[in-house]
Parts: C-alpha cells; sequence; structure tokens
C-alpha cells in the first residue's frame, strides 16, 4: 500500500513537472491555477494560498512549491494600477440640481491578504463606494462651484475612498470625473447667465474707460491751467523787472542830465542857457493848453513871455542860493516874501466852458 502512495505521489510530480514546463500554469473551471506542486508566479501577482482551508501563505513572483492536495491556490490579486468606469448616475446638489455624473477610477491593491478576506469583491465595493461618496459630496457643492472646484472635488472623493478601503488592502490613486450632464433648462439658463456676465463686464469696461477718459481730460486741463498760470507769473515777473531796471535806467540818466545840467549851469552864460530852456518849455506847455481839459490856470499876461521867464529864474535863483543865518538876512526874507505875494497877485484862474 506503501508502495502504490508512493507510485503516485511520483506521478503527481512527473505530472506537475511536465506542467509546469509550459508557458503558464493550467486553470480551474473557476479560473484559478491549480496546484501542480511547482508553480511560477507571474510578475505583479499575488497568489493566495490555504492549507487544509486556512490562509497559509502568499506566493511571491517566480518559482514556487505546494504540497498537493493539502495545499489549494484560493485567490489570485494583481498588483497592477486598475482601471474601473464608475458608472452614470444622477446626484442633487445642495441648489437642488440634478445631475447626471459619472467618472473614472485608479486603484491599486497594496495589501492581497486584506483584499482577500477584507472584502467579497474589492472592484464592485470600491465602486460603489465611489458613487455613494460622489453623491454625498456634490451635495455639498452649488451647481457653479461644481464647475469651478472640479478639482477640490476629484481629491475629497479620492480622500474618502481611501478612508473606508484601507480595510481592504486597496489605495485609491485618483478618481476623474468624466462628464457632467445637467438639465435642458438649467443649460439654457446657464447660458443666459453667461451672456449676462458678458454684457455686464462689457458695461463695466466701457464705464471705466469712460471714467478714465474724463480723468485724463480733467488731468490734462489742470496740467493746462498750472502751467498758463506759470507762464503768467513768469511774464509779471519778467515784465516787473523788465519795468524795475527801465525806472532805474531812466533814473540814472535823469541823474546824469542833472549832474551835466548842474556843470553847464556853473559855466559862462550858464543863466542865459536856463532862460531860453525855460522860455521853450514855457510855450510848449502853452500850445499845450485846453487839449486833455477844460480847466486850465493861465497867467494874467500870457503874451508876456519874459516877465514869466523872469519869474522862473527868480524861483530858480532862491532854490540854489545857500542858506543864510535868520539875523542877517530876514530883511531880505520878508522882501522875497513880499516879491513872491506880487507875483502871485499877476496870476487869475480863467475857466473855459
Amino acid at each position: 500500500m506503501l508502495a502504490r502512495a508512493a507510485r503516485g505521489t511520483g506521478a503527481l510530480l512527473l505530472r506537475g513537472s511536465v506542467q509546469a514546463s509550459g508557458r503558464a500554469p493550467r486553470r480551474a473551471s473557476s479560473g484559478l491555477p491549480r496546484n501542480t506542486v511547482v508553480l511560477f508566479v507571474p510578475q505583479q501577482e499575488a497568489w493566495v494560498v490555504e492549507r487544509m482551508g486556512r490562509f497559509h501563505r502568499i506566493l511571491e513572483p517566480g518559482l514556487n512549491v505546494l504540497i498537493p492536495v493539502l495545499d489549494r491556490i484560493r485567490y489570485v490579486q494583481s498588483l497592477k494600477e486598475i482601471v474601473i468606469n464608475v458608472p452614470e448616475q444622477s446626484a442633487v446638489t445642495l441648489d437642488n440640481v440634478t445631475l447626471q455624473i459619472d467618472g473614472v477610477l485608479y486603484l491599486r491593491i497594496m495589501d492581497p491578504y486584506k483584499a482577500s478576506y477584507g472584502v467579497e469583491d474589492p472592484e464592485y465595493a470600491v465602486t460603489q463606494l465611489a458613487q455613494t461618496t460622489m453623491r454625498s459630496e456634490l451635495g455639498k457643492l452649488s451647481l457653479d462651484k461644481v464647475f469651478r472646484e472640479r478639482e477640490s472635488l476629484n481629491a475629497n472623493i479620492v480622500d474618502a475612498i481611501n478612508q473606508a478601503a484601507d480595510y481592504w488592502g486597496i489605495r485609491c490613486l485618483r478618481y476623474e470625473i468624466k462628464d457632467i450632464h445637467v438639465p435642458p433648462r438649467v443649460k439654457e439658463s446657464m447660458q443666459m447667465q453667461v451672456e449676462a456676465e458678458r454684457r455686464k463686464r462689457a458695461t463695466v469696461l466701457e464705464s471705466e474707460g469712460t471714467r478714465e477718459s474724463a480723468i485724463n481730460v480733467a488731468e490734462g486741463k489742470k496740467q493746462a491751467q498750472i502751467l498758463a498760470s506759470e507762464a503768467e507769473k513768469a511774464e509779471q515777473i519778467n515784465q516787473a523787472a523788465g519795468e524795475a531796471s527801465a525806472v532805474l535806467a531812466k533814473a540814472k540818466a535823469k541823474a546824469e542830465a542833472i549832474r551835466i545840467l548842474a556843470s553847464a549851469l556853473t559855466q559862462h552864460n550858464g543863466d542865459a542857457a536856463a532862460s531860453l530852456t525855460v522860455a521853450e518849455q514855457y510855450v510848449s506847455a502853452f500850445s499845450k493848453l485846453a487839449k486833455d481839459s477844460n480847466t486850465v490856470l493861465l497867467p494874467s499876461n500870457p503874451s508876456d513871455v519874459t516877465s514869466m521867464v523872469a519869474q522862473a529864474m527868480g524861483v530858480y535863483g532862491a532854490l540854489t542860493k545857500a542858506p543864510v543865518p535868520e539875523s542877517k538876512n530876514s530883511g531880505k526874507n520878508s522882501r522875497d516874501a513880499q516879491g513872491t505875494d506880487a507875483n502871485l497877485e499877476e496870476l487869475g484862474r480863467v475857466k473855459l466852458s
């Protein structure tokens, strides 16, 4: 009996070696590999082995040897990244808008033991979790924020799935929303809102342009007035400086003329020259009488030029004489006063109509 058992074991080993020489081990009708004693596990796969109905070990990629009858390959887990299409489903936003949304889920099995014994069907469980999490996250956002915060929505769904799938040995890498379908009426309302927003922006930009134009015009007028006032100020300063220079030049010229005249009067026949000048000025002034006004002051005898010249020379001589003590010249001063009174009596006022 022991011999038959040995022969049976040898036959099993021989059959397992023949089968192992092929590209892949033969699988049972359920899709799991059979225990052929000598097994070759492909890369990026994990085979979960049970011995007499209990978990024994996980076969690593490469050559592995199992005990016939006692060991059984119970689960085969792929360690590659798995892509799962999340079916389209309806969700209600915070502002009570019903959306039809679907997505794509990227996950990877990190612990084959938990993926085998923690949940019955890992892919189905993760898909259902992604759908429920998506509905929950969409219920927290309004319709406008769903489109604006798409990336944050994906990140929140990934975090929620990882928290629940950690006990299943599965890690969600990414979640992407594929399509978002809104009701036709809501789409029309959104289109009208977009058009109204564009018209609003155009109106605002036009008003800002008008405001900037008015500001520029006012600023230009302000600068023009400032420059004009500065120019007027500079003109007035230059005019005042010119007038001051002219007055100074006239004063210097007059002083020089007086000096020359005084020097000339001290020379020979200076009195005769002065008398001639006074006579000329008298004739010139007399010719301009009654031209600017109808009220003039005339002497008692306008035709007597000699008396007027004599009187003017008398005044000039009185002013040019040096002052003398009062005791010696008191009589002379009284005579000069009497002569002045006599001269004033000769003048009269004549009013021309």
